[in-house]
């Protein structure tokens, strides 16, 4: 089953972690080494060979609306207020990079892979924009509401667009797919290196999912963590499945795009909630139950739509 060294990697990292053979002065090294060098190897590499006319816009159509529209009836849902933003964040906003990426390349192969870096290359910069208006507005609400001054709204949103694509995720794949419009090829001594660090991708990132489960507590937090991890694994990929269905997507990308909505919690989310002060425990909870569950989830959900 392709998720099998999936479950086994991300088990051996959490033995690791909880024998503290990976120990917590290591992982901030191991995390720099996966998303500055190993990361834009594997996407540069990828998207080298990609043309322009190949990639297909309605797969992310079909995304970007099931997601935008779980999170803004989760917010009218629970109210327009920061606890409110954060969680709805954290239902739908998908590990696409650290589990995605290898989990993909070995169920589903190149094909599947070009289709998931697509989404990849605007996820953050779509998701993490509109979650920013919206969390500036919440704080620009509490500003007024107390007399105090707000916030700028558009630096915030400028800072976010810049940091979403001067970053070492979407910008290797943006450079890779201009590479690639040249028509030329990797040569061998740039493309073998490149090979051997996508190659060391997988089973390190894996790895560090299990030592950071190994170190999240849930006590007192089952609650707001079960439900998230509901609206995240199952709720979202059910979403994109009938949105998939609605606008007419098909085969592989519809596939592709259901197993990435099925991830579980990315860790940006755990980044917006320290920002703005708020629920930063059920957040970083949320990722260590929603990745332990998508053990069994994404098992299932892998199943059903092959």
């Amino acid at each position: 089953m392709s998720l099998t060294p999936v479950v086994l990697l991300i088990s051996l990292g959490f033995l690791a972690g909880r024998l503290q053979w990976i120990r917590d002065s290591a992982v901030r090294d191991l995390s720099n080494l996966v998303f500055l060098v190993l990361i834009p190897a594997l996407l540069f590499r990828t998207m080298s060979s990609v043309r322009v006319e190949q990639l297909d816009t309605l797969p992310l159509l079909v995304y970007f609306s099931a997601a935008l529209g779980l999170f803004f009836v989760l917010l009218a849902v629970q109210g327009f207020h920061r606890r409110a933003v954060a969680l709805a964040l954290a239902g739908v906003f998908s590990n696409t990079v650290m589990i995605g990426i290898p989990l993909v390349e070995l169920a589903y192969g190149k094909a599947g892979l070009v289709t998931l870096l697509t989404l990849i290359s605007v996820h953050a910069l779509v998701l993490l924009t509109v979650i920013t208006v919206v969390f500036e507005l919440v704080v620009a609400r509490e500003a007024r509401a107390s007399g105090e001054g707000a916030s700028s709204l558009w630096a915030s949103v400028g800072a976010a667009i810049k940091s979403t694509v001067i970053h070492p995720i979407p910008l290797p794949i943006l450079c890779g797919l201009l590479f690639a419009q040249t028509g030329w090829g990797l040569p061998v001594v740039v493309d073998k290196p490149l090979q051997l660090l996508a190659n060391a991708f997988g089973p390190i990132a894996l790895l560090l999912v299990g030592v950071t489960m190994s170190r999240t507590r849930v006590a007192g937090l089952w609650r707001d963590t079960l439900w998230v991890t509901v609206l995240k694994n199952l709720a979202l990929p059910a979403c994109v499945a009938a949105s998939g269905w609605l606008w007419g997507l098909q085969g592989l990308p519809w596939t592709v795009m259901v197993v990435a909505a099925a991830l579980p919690v990315g860790a940006n989310v755990f980044l917006f909630a320290q920002r703005y002060r708020v629920a930063e425990d059920v957040v970083t909870a949320s990722v260590g139950v929603s990745t332990a569950a998508g053990l069994v989830t994404l098992s299932a959900i892998v199943w059903l739509v092959s």
